[in-house]
């Protein structure tokens, strides 16, 4: 058997290649949306992409499996659990076949045998492997998708807060707390081969190691050392964090199938052209002390790295187009980083040498923030753009607590006749906050260098708790 593992850090999500030797055959797990490592790979080690599957409707992602069965013509293995709400619309289009809990199919001499083991979503599935064709009758290992991941557990309350269906996230919990039970079951030497690391939003506390053990996790896994529903239920809807809002976006999309890529170039502008062009939204991908010392009015600061995509997803509008500020040598990775949260009107892109006309922002300490709440306390107001989880730790007492991705659709709430001092733990969220509210008219705006964790360092007062 050939066996090969994919991670994209920008999302923290894992996907799968699988292939028989003894036919040539392959299966991909929970593909991402640019496919070109699997096929890359099925070229280089001689395999034929014969069978694509998912293990449930991805909400932070955009799925690869419609562009990849287009390309490939290999057959879809979709879940079948679920009601009318859970079911995938692009399968018609393609060779497929719905699966449901007992369900076995082959790829080659490879066996894969579903448990539905919903929680995470009502239709989500899990895909034990045997490889017969090396000889065994014992299964090796299980791609558990969103339902057990290292150290953690599938969240159930996506559907409610990202898509507002009230009333699942209790049950999903209570459907979660079942399928512990079925994976008790699970010989302790299987390996669970996840599809998301540390840094997912699909969980609370994902950790970092890209593979288990069924056995590991029984032992050490919080989930599996609460026995009582009632307070396996509460532990697991505690503290969850906030779900990006573009995640109601991918489940559409992925439930009826995902646009196919564009192969349009994108095309370098100048500041003089983007002051003719006032529809676009300007994404500045410069780090945030670049930007600070001068940037495009209205644009959006969301530096490359890894939270690149997850705050794209939270803050851009997926319906007006978008021009990069970013090196021509960057161009094409933003471009796929934002095509994979399922944003695909990225036009043009302008070199930051090419900035001008600009506009930039002010910056000040911990205690010079606090001296001037202390003078001049009717002038000034405190945002906090942390997550709910953290301002319940400790914040500042003044603070008013307004989550990163929720500003736009808050901008009420802020005092309209106050300066604002914006900070988050360490500088980088409110730096980006920061260009949001400059873009919103809030222009004398202050970001607070080091955030929350500078405010403790200087022994400043605050809250110890919620």
């Amino acid at each position: 058997m050939f066996f090969r593992s994919f991670f994209d850090e920008n999302l923290a999500q894992m996907s799968y290649f699988v292939g028989c030797q003894k036919t040539g055959e392959a299966l991909i797990v929970d593909p991402a949306r640019h496919i070109s490592p699997y096929l890359d790979t099925a070229a280089k080690e001689g395999f034929d992409i014969s069978a694509i599957t998912e293990t449930h409707i991805h909400a932070d992602y955009v799925s690869g499996s419609r562009e990849l069965a287009k390309k490939t013509g290999a057959k879809l293995f979709l879940s079948d659990e679920g009601d009318e709400n859970w079911k995938y619309g692009f399968a018609e289009e393609f060779e497929h076949e719905f699966v449901k809990d007992g369900s076995v199919f082959t790829i080659g001499k490879i066996e894969l045998k579903v448990l539905h083991t919903p929680g995470h979503t009502p239709e989500s599935i899990s895909f034990v492997l045997t490889d017969r064709g090396g000889g065994s009758d014992v299964p090796m290992g299980i791609f558990t998708g969103d339902f057990v991941f290292v150290g953690d557990i599938g969240r159930p309350d996506l559907l409610e807060k990202a898509a507002g269906v009230t009333g699942t996230a209790e049950a999903g919990a209570a459907a979660m707390f079942q399928s512990i039970q079925k994976f008790r079951e699970l010989p302790d030497f299987m390996q669970v081969w996840p599809a998301h690391g540390a840094g997912s939003s699909c969980g609370k506390a994902l950790g970092a190691v890209p593979v288990t053990t069924a056995g590991y996790e029984k032992k050490n896994n919080w989930a599996f050392k609460l026995d009582n529903k009632a307070d396996f239920i509460e532990e697991l809807l505690k503290g969850q964090p906030e779900p990006p809002k573009y995640f109601a976006v991918m489940k559409r999309v992925n439930k009826e199938g995902p646009d196919y890529l564009r192969e349009a170039e994108i095309k370098e502008m100048s500041s003089e052209d983007m002051k003719k062009n006032t529809e676009v939204q300007v994404i500045d991908t410069r780090p945030s002390d670049l930007f600070k010392e001068g940037h495009l009015p209205g644009s959006l600061n969301i530096p490359l790295g890894k939270t690149f995509a997850n705050w794209a997803g939270w803050l851009l509008d997926y319906n007006r187009e978008a021009v990069l500020v970013c090196e021509s040598s960057s161009v094409e990775q933003t471009k796929k980083m934002l095509e994979s949260v399922g944003y695909d009107k990225t036009e043009a892109y302008i070199e930051p040498n090419e900035i001008s006309g600009t506009e930039s922002y002010e910056e000040v300490t911990a205690a010079e923030a606090a001296d001037l709440l202390k003078s001049n306390p009717e002038d000034y107001a405190v945002i906090d753009v942390r997550n709910a989880a953290e301002w319940e730790q400790g914040h500042i007492l003044e603070a008013k607590h307004v989550m990163l991705g929720t500003i736009r659709e808050r901008l009420e709430e802020l005092p309209g006749d106050k300066k604002l001092l914006v900070h988050c733990q360490s500088g980088v969220r409110s730096a980006i906050a920061m260009s949001v509210l400059q873009a919103e008219g809030y222009k004398d705006s202050i970001n607070i260098i080091g955030g929350f964790s500078a405010w403790k360092e200087a022994d400043l007062p605050y809250s110890k708790e919620s």
